[in-house]
């Protein structure tokens, strides 16, 4: 009972912020909730699990400014917050994008074949599937559901509405969905930053934590290739997204060393930009 009225409370103070956002606009929302994120963002998040995470981090990258990124994730997180009101913005426009390679999704497009795209959650992460739903490439995206029962049917609205209108529930059913969607030509999106139960214990950042392997048996199973995709904000709060050489499956042996592959290329695009990676994630639990 406590739970669902905490749910209830977070979901009115959500939907409070977010009419008051589309009153006052982008710009001035960005400011405002960058700012209180990064204020009231502290005292919610266990500060034990940010250090552990950083200090891994901090291991591998030795001038890793740990306090700076702390301080940048949660003004990206505010802003990647109410950026979700504001969809329907995005989607009507192309001036806050940028894409590197877009070359490599015109070919995808060409050859009519699904690729299976992997990426983390940076900056404003949902962007990514929008632009390539967004150049009429067939996708289906796996997606983890919001626990708030009163916030999650407006979020998977939004997100079926201006990112990609084919959303995979993640779990057992979800894989079967990914393989109809695939039989069915369609590329599928997936994050691969976050720690699964069903996982396997893949070394990330020089210590093992358990990793999603499904884009790799995916890939392999129907030889697909698979894509990364990278996500950047800029100081104006326009993004940069850059597509990846494809990774063709056939040139690795197991699921095993195609996941260690691409937790070696998630690794490099958190060190590229850490201050817009979400390092509240359990990651090494």
């Amino acid at each position: 009972m406590i739970k669902i009225i905490n749910y209830l409370l977070q979901s009115i103070f959500i939907y409070f912020s977010f009419l008051l956002s589309r009153i006052i606009g982008l710009r001035l929302s960005r400011k405002i909730f960058s700012n209180f994120f990064s204020y009231i963002g502290p005292i919610f998040k266990s500060k034990k699990i940010l250090d552990k995470n950083l200090n891994n981090f901090a291991n591998t990258v030795s001038n890793a400014n740990k306090a700076q990124i702390i301080d940048n994730m949660w003004k990206n997180y505010g802003m990647t917050f109410i950026e979700y009101i504001f969809l329907d913005k995005f989607r009507n426009s192309n001036q806050h994008i940028k894409i590197k390679d877009e070359n490599n999704l015109s070919k995808i497009k060409q050859e009519n074949k699904p690729v299976i795209f992997v990426s983390g959650h940076f900056a404003n992460f949902e962007l990514m599937s929008m632009e390539i739903t967004k150049k009429n490439i067939p996708l289906a995206t796996i997606y983890r559901p919001l626990n708030n029962i009163f916030l999650n049917p407006f979020m998977e609205y939004l997100r079926k509405k201006y990112i990609c209108k084919n959303q995979i529930k993640k779990g057992i059913n979800g894989v079967r969905d990914s393989i109809n969607y695939i039989k069915n030509n369609h590329c599928i999106a997936l994050m691969i930053d976050q720690r699964v139960s069903e996982g396997e214990n893949i070394n990330f950042f020089n210590q093992s934590a358990l990793t999603t392997t499904l884009p790799a048996q995916l890939s392999m199973k129907f030889d697909l290739d698979i894509v990364p995709v990278f996500i950047e904000r800029d100081k104006d709060n326009n993004f940069l997204i850059e597509f990846y050489k494809r990774i063709d499956p056939k040139q690795f042996k197991n699921k095993f060393e195609l996941s260690e592959k691409l937790n070696r290329l998630l690794e490099t695009m958190i060190i590229r930009n850490p201050g817009q990676w979400i390092w509240t994630h359990n990651r090494w639990k």
